[in-house]
């Protein structure tokens, strides 16, 4: 009987201390700041249908942003975004492309007829919230500075790079990009924004990089991905990185879908920033 108290006392004052030990020990999160630059990325299908992509969609599925019920739609979903409040606008855009300047035309009654989302969307957020500067942070990628260098050496790891490559895959994907381009025309287009923004979209739409001709041999897939479309996300967010100026900014990052799943990543990890999930705007 007695052992077996001794055992019992053993075991609940092993666990205090274990306890003890417990509280004690720092949250890592508590090495860095609490007050973080806020940044909303909103990943967006382009509104005037460029088929610049690998996936087109077809004249029958494409929406007109000018005309109803579309236009009264994307009031609603202009609306729903200024409840983010940002303080800054980026834009996938270069610099010779002077946002700042088809802003102040904006503001002046221009463009009021061009259906691309840096127009429907940044634009008119912008005039709406008293916002002077848009911020083109879009980058050109590694391989083009390469292919200046050694362009016989860029051309033998990019051969067959077509996204044609026989994979079971592939042909998931194209089946679920097809039904995915129908239905801006078959639902809210709040609703869809917050579908194609939400985290399970997003690691589903990079996923589709990590087959087909990823899987090029001598790891040629890798090599690519990262100096090409890795990379240039990696550098429209180093361009982000240098238009944050304080903890307080909000900033608010309009650009294609295939660019926001990977910027989730690199906002979600980096101590600098508070990744702000679109559904969850109030």
């Amino acid at each position: 009987m007695r052992y077996f108290i001794f055992l019992l006392l053993f075991f609940i004052n092993s666990q205090f201390v274990l306890c003890q030990n417990t509280e004690n020990i720092q949250k890592l999160s508590s090495f860095f700041p609490k007050e973080k630059a806020h940044v909303l990325v909103v990943g967006t299908f382009h509104f005037d249908y460029p088929n610049l992509d690998v996936n087109k969609t077809s004249n029958e599925d494409k929406i007109d942003v000018l005309t109803e019920p579309k236009k009264k739609e994307i009031t609603e979903l202009v609306n729903y975004i200024k409840k983010f409040k940002p303080t800054k606008i980026a834009i996938e855009a270069f610099p010779n492309w002077k946002a700042t300047e088809k802003l102040k035309k904006y503001k002046k009654g221009e463009f009021k007829n061009e259906r691309d989302e840096r127009f429907q969307l940044a634009m008119r957020i912008a005039t709406e919230l008293q916002l002077d500067t848009l911020y083109s942070i879009d980058a050109e990628s590694l391989d083009n500075d390469l292919m200046k260098v050694d362009s016989v050496f860029i051309q033998k790891i990019f051969k067959d790079f077509d996204f044609q490559s026989n994979d079971k895959y592939n042909e998931m994907y194209s089946k679920m990009f097809h039904y995915e381009d129908k239905l801006p025309s078959k639902m809210n287009l709040l609703k869809y924004f917050k579908m194609i923004n939400s985290d399970e979209y997003h690691k589903l739409g990079f996923g589709a990089y990590l087959i087909g001709d990823f899987k090029l041999e001598n790891q040629r897939g890798a090599d690519i991905l990262s100096i090409w479309w890795y990379n240039r996300n990696l550098r429209i967010f180093r361009k982000l990185q240098e238009i944050t100026e304080s903890s307080q900014d909000r900033i608010l990052v309009i650009f294609g879908n295939g660019h926001a799943s990977i910027l989730r990543q690199l906002l979600e990890s980096s101590p600098e920033y508070k990744f702000v999930e679109f559904s969850k705007l109030k």
